[in-house]
């Protein structure tokens, strides 16, 4: 190795030079040494694999600066580091395009060490180097894989995206006629129910019509959410509830009453299907306690409660009215069992007791595993 140092104490007992040069000639790992003492830091030596990597013949590189490996696409700030960190005298490595002799561009992965005396004085500078241009290949058609994937997927989620929407336009109109057909047969149970004689036949007729309204309601609630598939349940109680005050306002088919409605409500969004069946709960228990607890325009409250508990939902509906046992027997009322029925249905549990004074209704709902938020 011309030019290459030769003290015979940098290298143990029978390692000579001449071996140490043939085992770096023989490295299947492409090597350059340059000499920074020489005007413009020149290849003093290149071992096989550095000629086979490159194309060049050690008579065209012997003498010359490594930028005879640089073309057009060579990254120059890349460049820039490397000359400042030879000038600073630091190893240095990165990945730089260079270019074969037969104008081949090539992907050179280079770690570069400054090879010092015992001075500490820089006598050359060592490379050692790979071709990475398989890897730099892999990346290109790996992110141009991706790119196709993300491609697809944005494709894919913009297809998912419009049909959701267009099911949900589809649930919501569903729920828009559904609300006008059934305020049609409330208005039209009302009607029957003006023409009927005062009795039993126009009372039955009377909260049938109320009930449907509860319903008519509830699909209005849903045709106004964005998501079709949950419903937010404060809300909603918050409109029924209205809903019952006014109907048990001055002027009213049921006759005024002084007692006032409460609601205390976590924020909740249910399932949609648990919309209709929540809202004839609470239009029966708590349009029932404005009915019958508060004879003769007595004042008082009703207050509706909801929360969760666990995995359940807890709906609480009291009153400090006359109380379950005050009132007078009705042998052919049909909202007690209509409202156990429909816990039943939800495969929740109910109780009733008396509140002391009034009537305190507890019901508990489980709540499907994403039926919460």
């Amino acid at each position: 190795m011309t030019g290459f140092p030769t003290e015979a104490t940098a290298f143990p007992p029978g390692f000579t030079v001449e071996v140490f040069a043939a085992a770096f000639e023989a490295s299947p790992t492409p090597m350059v040494v340059t000499d920074p003492r020489r005007d413009d830091n020149p290849i003093v030596w290149a071992n096989g694999a550095f000629l086979g990597l490159t194309g060049y013949g050690r008579d065209e590189l012997y003498g010359h600066n490594c930028r005879r490996l640089q073309g057009p696409a060579t990254d120059r700030t890349t460049l820039n580091r490397l000359r400042e960190a030879i000038g600073q005298g630091r190893a240095f490595e990165c990945e730089l395009l260079n270019y074969r002799k037969d104008g081949t561009p090539f992907w050179n992965g280079m770690t570069v060490n400054p090879v010092r005396d015992a001075a500490g004085e820089i006598l050359y500078f060592f490379s050692a180097q790979a071709d990475m241009t398989d890897k730099h290949r892999l990346e290109a058609a790996m992110r141009d894989a991706n790119g196709a994937l993300e491609r697809e997927v944005g494709e894919r989620t913009a297809d998912l995206r419009f049909a959701l929407e267009q099911k949900t336009a589809l649930l919501h109109e569903v729920d828009h006629r559904v609300k006008n057909n059934l305020q049609v047969i409330s208005s039209l149970m009302l009607l029957k129910a003006r023409r009927t004689p005062q009795g039993e036949a126009r009372d039955a007729l009377q909260a049938m019509a109320d009930r449907i309204g509860a319903l008519s309601t509830a699909h209005r609630m849903l045709y106004q959410e964005g998501d079709a598939a949950r419903f937010e349940f404060r809300e909603f109680a918050d409109d029924l509830i209205a809903d019952l005050a006014a109907a048990h306002g001055p002027g009213s088919a049921h006759g005024p009453c002084a007692a006032r409605v409460e609601s205390e409500m976590e924020p909740l969004a249910l399932p949609a299907a648990m919309a209709a069946p929540l809202a004839l709960l609470l239009h029966e228990l708590a349009g029932n306690a404005l009915r019958h607890a508060f004879p003769r325009e007595r004042a008082g409250r009703v207050r509706v409660s909801a929360r969760r508990s666990g995995e359940s939902l807890e709906l609480a509906i009291e009153d400090d009215g006359i109380g379950l046992t005050a009132g007078p027997p009705n042998p052919t009322g049909f909202g007690r069992m209509l409202v156990e029925m429909v816990v039943r249905q939800l495969r929740g549990t109910i109780a009733w007791s008396e509140a002391e004074p009034g009537t305190r209704v507890a019901i508990r709902v489980p709540l499907p595993a994403d039926g919460l938020r």
